[in-house]
C-alpha cells in the first residue's frame, strides 16, 4: 500500500510502498479515504524540538481520518465489514489509574497513531475495534476525516464552560476556527477571535464571532476591556501553541477566570505566572485529545444537527500524491483546514 512516512530524522516526509498492516483479533482493519492534516503533522514534518523528543521514525504519520472497515479479527463484534467509520486515534492501556477512572483519553501509556505508533496517511490502518467510531450516513467524508480535531474543538469549549461567558480564542487556525461555531453552540455570550492572519479573521467571523482583533494591534488591551465591560474575558482558549499568545491572551482573562490551553508549542514558553496565573487566581487547563468517547458523541450531534458546519473551515481537498503541496500551504498559512483525498 502506500504510506506517507517520516522515515528518518530531519525535515519532510516520503511516499512510498509499504507492506499493508496486518490485524489481530480484536482489530478493524480500514480502508482509508480522506484524512486531514493538522499542526502536529506540521511540527513532524519540520522536525521541531517537540517532535525530535516525540518521534521515532520510520513511522507512518497522520491521525485524522475516515474510511470503509475492509477486514475484522475474529473477536470483532460490533462492527462490520462495509461500515463507515472513523476512530480515536489515542489508544489507551486500560490498566492505569486514569483508565480505571474514566480518564482514559489521558493514559499514562497512551499511544497515538501517528506520533507513537504508524498512522492513517496511507490507504489502510489498523485499529482496535474499542477505538472505531461509527459515522452518521448525513456526515460528508471530508468533514468526517476531521471528527479528530473538531473534538479537540468541542473538548475545549465543553471543558471550560463558556455558557453565557465572554470567550476569547487566540490562534484561529482550524482547530480555533471550529471553536467558534461550537462556543456559539454550547451558549457563548460572546466571541472575540485573536490571530495575525487577516484572512482567517474575516473567516473567523463568518463563523460567528463577534469581534476579530489582529495580535499585533498595540491598543488590544484596551479593545478587550471595552468590549468585557472593563473587566477581561471570562475564558481563553488558546489554539495557536505560540508563547507570546498564551501571555497576551492569559492577560486579557479576568480575575477569577478560566483559560483551556490546547495549542502545541514547538519549543519551552516563558510565561508571567505570578501576574497572568497566580495573582489573579485563573484556573488553568490543559486540553489534550478528546474525552472517550463523551466527546465523540457531542461532535457527531454538533455536526449532525446542523450547528457546526465544516463547509468555510475546510478549504482545500486534495489528492494524496500532493502532499507536499498540502504540507506547503499548512506552512503559509493560505489554508484553514486541508484534507487529503487518500483513494484517490
Amino acid at each position: 500500500m502506500r504510506a506517507l512516512v517520516k522515515e528518518a530524522p530531519g525535515p519532510g516526509m516520503v511516499l512510498k510502498d509499504v507492506a499493508k498492516p496486518t490485524i489481530g483479533p480484536t482489530d478493524v482493519l480500514i480502508r482509508v479515504r480522506k484524512a486531514g492534516i493538522c499542526g502536529t503533522d506540521g511540527h513532524i514534518w519540520h522536525w521541531d524540538k517537540w517532535s525530535q523528543a516525540r518521534v521515532k521514525p520510520p513511522l507512518i504519520v497522520g491521525h485524522e481520518f475516515m474510511g470503509d472497515v475492509a477486514e475484522v479479527g475474529a473477536a470483532v463484534r460490533a462492527v462490520q465489514i462495509g461500515d463507515r467509520v472513523s476512530a480515536e486515534g489515542h489508544i489507551s492501556c486500560g490498566v492505569c489509574l486514569l483508565c480505571r477512572t474514566g480518564q482514559a483519553y489521558i493514559c499514562e501509556h497512551v499511544k497515538i497513531i501517528g506520533v507513537d505508533r504508524d498512522g492513517c496517511f496511507a490507504e489502510y490502518i489498523s485499529m482496535p475495534e474499542n477505538n472505531v467510531w461509527k459515522l452518521d450516513p448525513s456526515v460528508p467524508d471530508a468533514w468526517a476525516a476531521v471528527f479528530d480535531p473538531l473534538g479537540n474543538a468541542v473538548h475545549s469549549v465543553m471543558t471550560a464552560g463558556v455558557s453565557t461567558k465572554s470567550v476569547i480564542i487566540t490562534g484561529v487556525g482550524s482547530i480555533g476556527l471550529m471553536a467558534i461555531p461550537v462556543a456559539r453552540a454550547a451558549g457563548a455570550a460572546k466571541v472575540i477571535a485573536i490571530d495575525i492572519n487577516p484572512a482567517k479573521l474575516e473567516l473567523a467571523k463568518r463563523l460567528g464571532a463577534d469581534r476579530a482583533f489582529d495580535a499585533r494591534d498595540e491598543g488590544l488591551q484596551q479593545r478587550i476591556l471595552e468590549e468585557t465591560n472593563g473587566d477581561g474575558a471570562d475564558v481563553l482558549l488558546e489554539m495557536s501553541g505560540s508563547g507570546a499568545a498564551i501571555n497576551q491572551g492569559l492577560g486579557f482573562v479576568r480575575n477569577g477566570g478560566r483559560a483551556a490551553l490546547l495549542g502545541l508549542p514547538s519549543d519551552n514558553v516563558s510565561v508571567n505566572l505570578a501576574e497572568n496565573i497566580i495573582f489573579k487566581g485563573l484556573t488553568v487547563l490543559g486540553i489534550n485529545g478528546r474525552k472517550m468517547f463523551e466527546t465523540w458523541y457531542q461532535t457527531q450531534a454538533l455536526v449532525v444537527s446542523g450547528r457546526v458546519d465544516l463547509a468555510p473551515i475546510i478549504t482545500h481537498v486534495l489528492p494524496f500524491g500532493r502532499f507536499e503541496e498540502c504540507f506547503n500551504l499548512l506552512q503559509d498559512g493560505k489554508a484553514a483546514k486541508i484534507v487529503m483525498d487518500v483513494a484517490s
